[in-house]
């Protein structure tokens, strides 16, 4: 007979493996559990907090007995903010794991089973190396910081141990200096990063400062941007990432979808004749038409559109690469369909979210293209995100 699972049963499970979002896995009788701030190999007595026929979601009660890669996390806010949920594992367990959810995507939505090695570039880093973050802000209790795991309610944080010390030189100044009664709203949000020697940006609608542009400089290139336009948070593998997407193409036309600020655009342009770039933000569109005059590029074309509507409008054009790095809410609907349909030689595809990537690829290998080479990146240290890139190839 089957045993009958309820909200609030306690349990003792070993974790098996971490999975996507970072879930440990587990075993009871009749029931697979998912726990999170769990590591391989813990023996842990778990609260049921939902359960899903024969799957519960659980929360960590007390671990019995800690797996052999368990770590004590350094941060003092470990398990209440929202943020880190890695931090419990040692850094080499850490880029296993990533590894295994990043496989288990291809093979659980995907239905890819890639043989090939799945190399993973680790952060010099593993702490201290977060340059963009977003603080909430409760002028009601007069909190900074982030929100509590699976809540938005804010914890106030003094210190977080994954920012570059210009970062939480910000954050200390931020809370210093905040003029609590001239906030608009008793909620708000900051958009903080920094970049070269330690220069910080911040935007808030709620608050009258003024946005400062920051620059960040490459071996050959040098960007312009500010808070308000996205730009890599882990600044120290920024040319891996560039080398893993572009690295040995070259040919007459690529287009550079969902190109933000230029990253890509600026070292493409250095190895194709001619580069389309697509971006539909206006403040990134503005940042872009900067960072392109800025080494006298004359090869590059900036397009402000959506990328379905601009790949809609340019079928039938002979392109030899296609790179996309969509946000990870994913592309449009029609834009997998349109990529495949305008038959370029090769694409290239950075995702910092497994699960969409996975469901992408799919439809790219349905539509003639083979995976040539897969490589990790490790830009988030400490959480369970990971940035993919995947080249591919027409068959």
């Amino acid at each position: 007979m089957s045993k009958h699972y309820t909200t609030g049963d306690i349990i003792e499970v070993r974790v098996e493996k971490i999975v996507p979002r970072g879930f440990g896995l587990g075993f009871a009788e009749d029931l697979t559990v998912l726990t999170p701030l769990t590591a391989p190999g813990d023996l842990v007595r778990v609260r049921i907090v939902e359960v899903k026929k024969r799957m519960a979601f659980a929360v960590a009660v007390e671990v019995k007995e800690p797996g052999p890669k368990r770590v004590e996390p350094p941060c003092e806010y470990f398990g209440k903010c929202g943020g880190c949920d890695f931090q419990q594992m040692s850094y080499e367990q850490q880029l296993a794991a990533k590894v295994g959810i990043l496989r288990d995507c291809l093979h659980r939505i995907g239905k890819i089973e890639h043989e090939g090695e799945i190399p993973i570039i680790g952060s010099p880093n593993e702490f201290g190396y977060r340059s963009r973050a977003r603080w909430h802000i409760d002028r009601r209790s007069r909190k900074l910081g982030y929100f509590r795991r699976d809540s938005h309610d804010v914890i106030d944080v003094t210190h977080c141990p994954i920012l570059t010390p210009g970062l939480q030189s910000s954050l200390e100044y931020t809370r210093e200096s905040m003029d609590w009664e001239g906030l608009w709203a008793d909620e708000a949000q900051v958009e903080a990063a920094t970049g070269e020697e330690g220069r910080v940006s911040l935007f808030s609608p709620d608050m009258i400062e003024p946005t400062a542009e920051l620059t960040f400089a490459t071996k050959d290139d040098t960007y312009i941007f500010s808070a308000q336009a996205f730009f890599q948070a882990n600044k120290f593998l920024v040319g891996d990432l560039i080398e893993a997407a572009i690295g040995g193409a070259s040919g007459k036309t690529a287009f550079d979808l969902y190109s933000g600020v230029g990253l890509f655009a600026l070292p493409l342009a250095r190895h194709f004749e001619k580069v389309v770039a697509v971006e539909e933000h206006p403040i990134s569109v503005g940042f872009a038409k900067k960072n392109i005059k800025h080494p006298r590029l004359t090869n590059i074309e900036m397009v402000q559109s959506a990328v379905g509507r601009y790949l809609n409008g340019n079928q039938g054009r002979d392109i030899d690469l296609v790179l996309i790095d969509p946000p990870r809410s994913g592309t449009e609907k029609q834009t997998i369909p349109l990529i495949v349909k305008l038959k370029p030689r090769e694409i290239s595809y950075v995702s910092c979210e497994p699960s969409i990537l996975a469901r992408d690829l799919r439809m790219m290998l349905d539509g003639g293209y083979r995976i040539e080479k897969m490589t990790a990146i490790d830009l988030f240290p400490q959480t369970h995100h990971i940035e993919a890139v995947v080249r591919l190839v027409r068959s």
